[in-house]
């Protein structure tokens, strides 16, 4: 895998960083454990809108990245099927956003 986001996205997973799929993603919103909610670019506009509830709810302000990574593509990295993830560690949040920002030109499309 080359691409440095995706790579930290399975460190992460393998570090027991992250909460894979609706339930877990809204479970670690909920419990103020999630720092960063990353979904594919497939995911439905009613969970795009749903997650994106969530994450400001009650003034929460939980940075919401919906990527042009598909399904399949984030699954790959991170070990099993889920279209959204949050990242519960804020060292992996600060890495990830910069590499995500490393690998996307200015229209938010990767390079």
């Amino acid at each position: 895998m080359n691409d440095k986001f995706l790579s930290l996205l399975g460190m992460a997973r393998r570090s027991g960083k992250l909460s894979l799929g609706h339930d877990a993603a809204i479970s670690s919103i909920v419990k103020n454990r999630a720092k960063l909610c990353v979904m594919s670019k497939e995911s439905s506009e009613r969970l795009q809108k749903e997650m994106m509830h969530a994450c400001t709810f009650e003034n929460k302000n939980i940075p919401l990245l919906i990527t042009e990574y598909t399904t399949l593509g984030l699954s790959s990295a991170i070990g099993s099927k889920a279209a959204v993830i949050t990242v519960d560690d804020e060292g992996f949040v600060k890495a990830l956003i910069q590499r995500y920002n490393e690998n996307t030109d200015n229209t938010g499309r990767k390079e």
